[in-house]
């Protein structure tokens, strides 16, 4: 039987975690019961019952597999890791336990795979949130795509069910902020795309607040577009432009004895502090770059796990440094 791999993380999703696990299962056991189910979860270092929870299933159901942070790395990289265990013909890149994303579009998944599109990807079509983070979404979407190498199709996340030869080509980059979806369009491959409407969460807390929604906004703009240097260069030139336009016109304002009172001092404080405004703007763009850069080439890996349950470390996937798994001391 081909397999199917659904990757979910976690953190302090006590009140998640079970229901996600039983849904998936009865998903499989009524609409795939000709593919094999393996279900990973990714625990960002719970301080709740999540782990404890996911020890109990994962004893009774050796589909189940586990991974434990050794702390909080965040959930692209908790899921970019994931991914590394996944040993699926196809793979569910994210599937959250709060079952936003709803799984009941799985079987649907499947059939268009089968049919030889090589990435289903779902599209939050309808979402069941406010306007000002709609807004801020689709102001996201233009600016990476109209400065972006390739198209990153609006309002599609980590829902996304990919070929095996799609992953292997994911993980094949090295990247220490992994943005997943913008690697996923990257990479290429046939593409469907379907739409759902993303729930609202009925329960326990959304760890996403908006500084980690800026975050991955700016990590995903600075990473797959060029548009912080492209808005630079064209600041910088239309400043130019319009010094050279203001000079021009000062000096024909003397020669015809405009304006001869003393003046000056407005033009100077406001120029002072415009330019001394866009050039901290240019450092701070010029620091994303070079923070991006240092975190990559510093090396070492990506996330360090505490504890793997129900994993064969044979089947783990990724290039040297990219994951490092604690060993507890013997007694």
């Amino acid at each position: 039987m081909k397999k199917i791999t659904v990757v979910s993380p976690c953190y302090n999703e006590e009140d998640n975690v079970e229901t996600c696990y039983e849904t998936v299962k009865a998903i499989f056991d009524r609409d795939l019961p000709n593919y094999e189910r393996e279900h990973i979860f990714v625990d960002n270092a719970s301080s709740d019952r999540t782990v404890e929870i996911l020890r109990a299933i994962a004893a009774k159901d050796p589909t189940v597999k586990v991974v434990v942070n050794a702390r909080n790395f965040g959930v692209y990289k908790s899921t970019f890791n994931g991914l590394r265990h996944a040993t699926g013909d196809a793979t569910l890149c994210m599937l959250p336990v709060d079952l936003q994303d709803p799984p009941e579009h799985i079987p649907e998944f499947v059939k268009l795979w089968e049919s030889g599109y090589d990435v289903v990807a779902g599209a939050r079509s309808t979402r069941e949130e406010g306007l000002v983070l709609r807004s801020a979404r689709k102001a996201f979407y233009r600016i990476v795509n109209g400065l972006g190498e390739f198209e990153l199709p609006p309002d599609v996340g980590e829902f996304q069910l990919v070929d095996r030869k799609v992953l292997d080509a994911v993980l094949s980059h090295n990247d220490h902020y992994p943005y997943i979806r913008g690697i996923i369009a990257s990479v290429g491959f046939r593409r469907v795309i379907i739409p759902y409407t993303w729930k609202a969460r009925k329960r326990g807390v959304s760890k996403h607040n908006l500084m980690m929604l800026i975050d991955q906004a700016l990590n995903a703009i600075f990473a797959f577009t060029k548009a912080p240097m492209r808005f630079c260069t064209f600041v910088g030139v239309g400043i130019a432009v319009l010094s050279i336009l203001f000079s021009l016109a000062s000096v024909v304002l003397w020669l015809l004895g405009i304006g001869i009172a003393p003046r000056g001092t407005t033009t100077i404080i406001v120029a002072l502090f415009f330019l001394s405004g866009v050039q901290l703007l240019f450092i701070g763009m010029l620091g994303e770059y070079i923070t991006a850069i240092h975190n990559q080439v510093r090396g070492g890996p990506s996330v360090i796990e505490k504890e793997r349950i129900n994993i064969d470390e044979v089947a783990t996937v990724g290039g040297p440094g990219s994951v490092t798994k604690l060993t507890p001391r013997k007694a």
